[in-house]
C-alpha cells in the first residue's frame, strides 16, 4: 500500500476540514450527513448536533447549546443525507508538464487526495475515475476509510503518458454513476472542447452537481520564455523551433480566450469552474474556493449547456 502522506498534506487538510464540501443541490444517500435529500416526507425529525461551519443556515443555530458550551452548534435532521462524490482525474501526458516544485499531475493528484480525505471525514461516499484516452481505473463511491487508502494507492501508481479523450471518458463514467451527487473534474482541459461540453450536458441532465478544477501551469498561460525554444507536443510527435517573443501577445490572447470561454460556458450552466495554477499555494486556493462556495447562492438557477452555442 502506498504511503498515505504522498499526496495528503496536513497543512492543506488543516485549512479545508472546517470548511467542508457541501452539496448545493439535492443529493441521494442513506447516511445522516451535511446535505439536502430529495426524499422529502421520510423524516424531518431532529437527529443530533454538529459544530457550526461557515455557510450553514443560521436558522438552525441552537442558542441553548451555545449558552451551555459557548460554542456554536446547528441542529441536524434525519432528512439530511450523505454526499456521493466522484472525482475524475486527468492522467494524460499533458499533465506531466511543469518546471516548479509540482507538475500539473502531482498538483492535481494532491488536490484529488485532499478532496477525497475531506469527503471521508464527512462520512461521505467518494469514488474516482483516472483517465487519459480511456478510463484506466474506476473506484465506485464508498464511504469508508479504506477507500481513501485505495485512492492514494491509485494516485501513486498513475503515470501520465497517453493522449486525452476527456469527453468520451466522461460519457462512460456517467453511465456508471447511478445515484445523483457531485462530479469533480480535475484536468487541464487540453482536449476536444465540444466533446467535453457534450459530456458536461449529459452529467447535468442526470442531475449531478459539477465542479471543474482547471489545472494549468503558469508557463502555459503566460509563455514567459525569451530565448529561442524547441516546443514539443507532449502528447504527439510534432516539434517547433521558435522565438516566443514573436508570438507571445497572440498566444496569451488565445489562452485568455480559451480559459474565458470554458469559465463562461460553465457559469451559464451553473457549473463551478475553478482555475488552479500550479504556482498557486494549493491549500490557500482550495480553502478560498470552499469558503466562497459555502457563501454562495445555493438556490441559483442555471441554463443548460445544450442551450449555449
Amino acid at each position: 500500500m502506498a504511503d498515505l502522506n504522498a499526496f495528503l498534506k496536513p497543512e492543506i487538510l488543516a485549512r479545508i476540514t472546517k470548511l467542508g464540501l457541501r452539496a448545493q443541490r439535492v443529493v441521494e444517500g442513506t447516511i445522516s450527513g451535511l446535505h439536502r435529500s430529495p426524499l422529502h416526507g421520510v423524516s424531518v425529525e431532529f437527529a443530533d448536533y454538529r459544530e457550526y461551519s461557515p455557510g450553514d443556515d443560521l436558522k438552525r443555530l441552537d442558542w441553548r447549546a451555545y449558552a451551555r458550551s459557548n460554542r456554536f452548534y446547528v441542529k441536524r435532521f434525519e432528512e439530511e443525507t450523505n454526499l456521493r462524490a466522484t472525482i475524475m482525474l486527468d492522467a494524460s501526458a499533458s499533465m506531466r508538464y511543469g518546471r516548479g516544485p509540482m507538475n500539473k499531475f502531482n498538483y492535481a493528484a494532491t488536490l484529488a487526495a485532499s478532496l477525497a480525505a475531506l469527503c471521508v471525514k464527512q462520512r461521505d461516499a467518494i469514488g474516482m475515475a483516472v483517465f487519459d484516452d480511456a478510463e484506466r481505473i474506476w473506484l465506485r463511491p464508498i464511504a469508508t476509510n479504506m477507500q481513501l487508502s485505495k485512492i492514494i494507492d491509485v494516485l501513486e501508481r498513475a503515470r501520465p503518458e497517453r493522449t486525452t479523450e476527456l469527453g468520451s471518458v466522461m460519457m462512460k463514467v456517467a453511465d456508471q454513476i447511478h445515484t445523483r451527487g457531485v462530479v469533480i473534474i480535475i484536468s487541464d482541459l487540453l482536449c476536444d472542447l465540444d466533446a467535453f461540453y457534450a459530456s458536461l450536458g449529459r452529467l447535468q441532465f442526470q442531475g449531478h452537481e459539477i465542479i471543474v478544477f482547471h489545472v494549468l501551469d503558469k508557463d502555459e498561460i503566460e509563455l514567459p520564455f525569451n530565448d529561442s525554444v524547441l516546443f514539443k507536443d507532449i502528447e504527439g510527435n510534432e516539434e517547433l523551433f521558435a522565438e516566443p517573443w514573436a508570438f507571445r501577445k497572440a498566444y496569451k490572447a488565445a489562452m485568455e480566450t480559451f480559459i474565458g470561454e470554458v469559465a463562461e460556458r460553465c457559469r451559464f450552466a451553473g457549473i463551478d469552474h475553478v482555475l488552479m495554477r500550479t504556482s498557486d499555494e494549493l491549500g490557500g486556493a482550495l480553502s478560498h474556493y470552499l469558503h466562497h462556495r459555502n457563501q454562495g447562492d445555493r438556490g441559483r438557477r442555471a441554463g443548460k449547456l445544450s442551450e449555449r452555442k
